[in-house]
């Protein structure tokens, strides 16, 4: 069974604790602090802890005795007084090597969570669902985990009963993809992932396209759903025909893309709309190898943004830039918000998205 992965933000408030005399000194603790600082062992604690009811000047003096000692106080007993551990989960629903071989979604989704969570003082705990048990288990595990103040959860698969489970249980959570029930009840940041992909398909249908195909992202996942409603749609829109022949569903990997494009090379598309910038560059590296140009022979989209931040592909990337890194931080935002009382569920922010054209769909010539 694989376990959470531990990852911690470093919190600058805190440091290694003075030697005093000998080796074998005892560390500080309140008692010690309040003698040194002139006031009550719990005149020190309440300055531990916020502040609150404290004097500017004994709040001054206490937290200078602090800083001189280099005292660290014992965070389990700030958790006890606040009832806080100041620890968010941060859930993802996929494969183990899946993530850690992504260069692009990943990283930039985790980096936007650990900075917001970062800058309000809190650390982070990875959990991964490496598919060794079900999708309910693997959240009752979570839930029977008491190190957390809430969750921020990348996806869910359709129809799942976490979501149920979750808000049974009064978890605080925010997730990052439009959840498929209780969408009433359910804080969320997303982007809107059908008008994202009709957007897309639109522009390759003004490029000249009319044969086009999509390689799914998996479609027992929101995102993957909405995307590929997104290209039914603009092909509506232009009067086309939707060919479920020129659909084939991949599952948002450079893998997929490369294994599946030759379905669509069969049926002699025009362009091809893939879920993510790495089904993209593994459709674009099979179309190479078919001795085929993009976007001479055919256009090619793809959804992310994010092949930018590696070294570039052969052929610039048209792709839909839904800000990752900004989407992210911003439902950690909100968790903490949500944790600390300052804000009240559901939260939900829909955030823009913007197509970046490159060469990889120009005008067919």
């Amino acid at each position: 069974m694989v376990e959470p992965l531990c990852l911690l933000t470093h919190d600058p408030s805190l440091r290694m604790p003075k030697m005093r005399g000998t080796k074998d000194a005892r560390p500080l603790n309140l008692k010690d602090i309040a003698r040194k600082s002139g006031v009550s062992k719990s005149t020190v604690s309440r300055v531990i802890n916020g502040g609150v009811n404290v004097s500017e000047k004994t709040l001054a003096r206490v937290r200078a005795v602090i800083e001189a000692e280099g005292f660290v106080p014992n965070p389990g007993g700030r958790i006890l007084h606040l009832q806080q551990t100041f620890i968010i989960g941060i859930v993802l629903l996929h494969n183990i090597q899946d993530i850690f071989e992504d260069p692009y979604y990943f990283p930039l989704f985790l980096q936007g969570v650990n900075q917001a969570a970062h800058q309000r003082n809190y650390a982070t705990l990875l959990w991964i669902d490496a598919g060794v048990e079900d999708e309910e288990q693997f959240y009752r595990r979570i839930l029977a985990n008491r190190m957390m103040d809430g969750l921020v959860i990348a996806s869910s698969r359709m129809n799942s009963p976490v979501i149920e489970r979750l808000l049974d249980a009064n978890m605080k959570f925010v997730m990052v993809e439009r959840p498929s029930a209780y969408s009433d009840r359910v804080s969320y940041v997303v982007s809107d992932a059908v008008a994202s992909a009709r957007l897309a398909v639109r522009h390759l249908i003004d490029a000249g396209c009319r044969r086009i195909g999509t390689i799914t992202g998996r479609l027992d996942h929101v995102d993957g759903i909405d995307r590929l409603e997104g290209y039914r749609k603009a092909l509506t829109d232009a009067g086309l025909p939707f060919d479920p022949a020129l659909v084939v569903e991949g599952d948002f990997t450079y893998a997929s893309g490369y294994a599946r494009v030759q379905a669509l090379l069969d049926q002699h598309v025009d362009a091809i709309f893939a879920a993510t910038d790495r089904t993209a560059l593994g459709a674009l590296q099979a179309i190479q190898e078919a001795g085929l140009r993009v976007p001479d022979d055919l256009c090619l989209v793809g959804y992310d943004n994010l092949a930018q931040y590696v070294q570039p592909p052969v052929v610039p990337l048209t792709s839909v830039d839904h800000h990752v890194l900004e989407k992210s931080g911003a439902a950690t935002e909100i968790l903490i918000d949500l944790i600390e009382g300052e804000r009240r569920a559901p939260q939900q922010i829909i955030l823009p998205t913007d197509l970046v054209i490159r060469a990889s769909s120009l005008p067919r010539r």
